[in-house]
């Protein structure tokens, strides 16, 4: 079950696309609402939940702090779900903050003076912690001690402080941004992949039950097929149904109402959305399949360059539609067919 990423926003959608992998701000309580409260609730992720599992059962078992655990993987799919988790599994106090609201070095020291002995701390995005901040950091992972300066210039002084022993948990979407250094000082690595439909059929089923929605199999499976493998998206689309069923159905989500619903909010049938299409269609339409710069692309929709290489492409390159190659960016057969375009006679040159 996943609901994370909660403290970052997205780099490029705004909080109206509904298949946005990022949480807008009015979706945090709900989030919350949904979030699982041990392994055992947590859906999906198997072998994640199975090797966290004795990670922690062990370092229980030995009544120590477990090693500073990283999860990475894209958005949407429960990193802050497994932080809390974590801590709770623990009985643990959770501390939670992100790489960007730590610019300097002594904004970090402080939250770490503050942590008691077993204490979690919980960095989202940490690939985006400042420099200054993340060297301090790796003291303190190894050796639970904080260098505070004193003074400036030639006179500063770097006074040692002890801090209690504690577990990082440290999430990132970005894992290639991590630097060595830091990377290599988590002692348990999880990556996380996107979700199968039975999964997040599990996930819907289970928040229609805290939801009070009445929704009928067949409805949960063809969310769960436009979800885009992510469970925040499948709670996101599960909420607009659930809010149309209301205004213009019996309140019960059956296949057609689903169906409906998706389709007034543009989601089509692989779950793509406008931005998704307007790409493909520039691509195929303006640019004969491609290849064509990323920059010349986004000018072609109207977006920003971040929006289209990092919310756009990726599900697109997963879904098959489109293809980075080093002269630019083309359209696979695929995307022809979906748009229902025929392929040009001399297709050899695209692919």
């Amino acid at each position: 079950m996943g609901t994370d990423e909660h403290l970052t926003g997205d780099p490029g959608r705004t909080s109206e696309e509904v298949v946005s992998p990022y949480a807008a701000v009015d979706e945090r309580d709900v989030e919350t609402s949904l979030r699982p409260k041990s392994l055992k609730e947590f859906v999906g992720q198997g072998r994640v939940r199975e090797q966290l599992g004795v990670v922690l059962d062990s370092a229980k078992a030995r009544r120590q702090p477990p090693d500073h655990i990283l999860l990475s993987g894209p958005p949407g799919l429960g990193k802050t779900s497994l932080a809390f988790i974590i801590a709770a599994d623990l009985g643990a106090s959770i501390r939670v903050t992100s790489g960007p609201a730590i610019e300097r070095a002594g904004d970090l020291a402080a939250m770490l003076s503050t942590l008691d002995e077993g204490d979690v701390l919980f960095i989202d995005e940490i690939h985006r912690i400042a420099r200054p901040a993340e060297e301090l950091l790796y003291v303190a992972m190894e050796d639970f001690r904080v260098d505070v300066v004193v003074g400036k210039g030639p006179g500063a002084t770097a006074i040692p402080l002890d801090v209690a022993p504690f577990t990082l948990v440290g999430a990132t979407t970005r894992s290639g941004l991590l630097t060595g250094p830091l990377r290599d000082r988590f002692g348990f690595v999880a990556h996380m992949d996107f979700y199968a439909d039975a999964e997040l059929e599990s996930v819907i089923a289970r928040s229609a039950r805290l939801l009070d929605i009445e929704i009928e199999p067949d409805g949960a499976a063809e969310i769960a097929r436009r979800s885009r493998g992510t469970p925040r998206i499948a709670n996101r689309l599960l909420r607009r149904a659930r809010d149309f069923a209301q205004v213009r159905a019996d309140g019960r989500l059956s296949l057609e109402v689903c169906r409906a619903a998706l389709d007034v909010y543009d989601i089509d049938e692989m779950g793509l959305d406008r931005l998704d299409r307007m790409v493909i269609d520039a691509l195929v339409r303006q640019f004969n399949g491609g290849p064509v710069g990323v920059s010349t692309l986004a000018l072609a929709v109207g977006e920003e360059v971040q929006t289209v290489e990092e919310v756009a492409e990726p599900f697109l390159v997963r879904a098959g539609l489109l293809a980075r190659t080093p002269r630019g960016r083309i359209a696979t057969r695929a995307a022809w067919e979906h748009i229902g375009v025929p392929l040009p006679h001399d297709e050899a040159r695209l692919f």
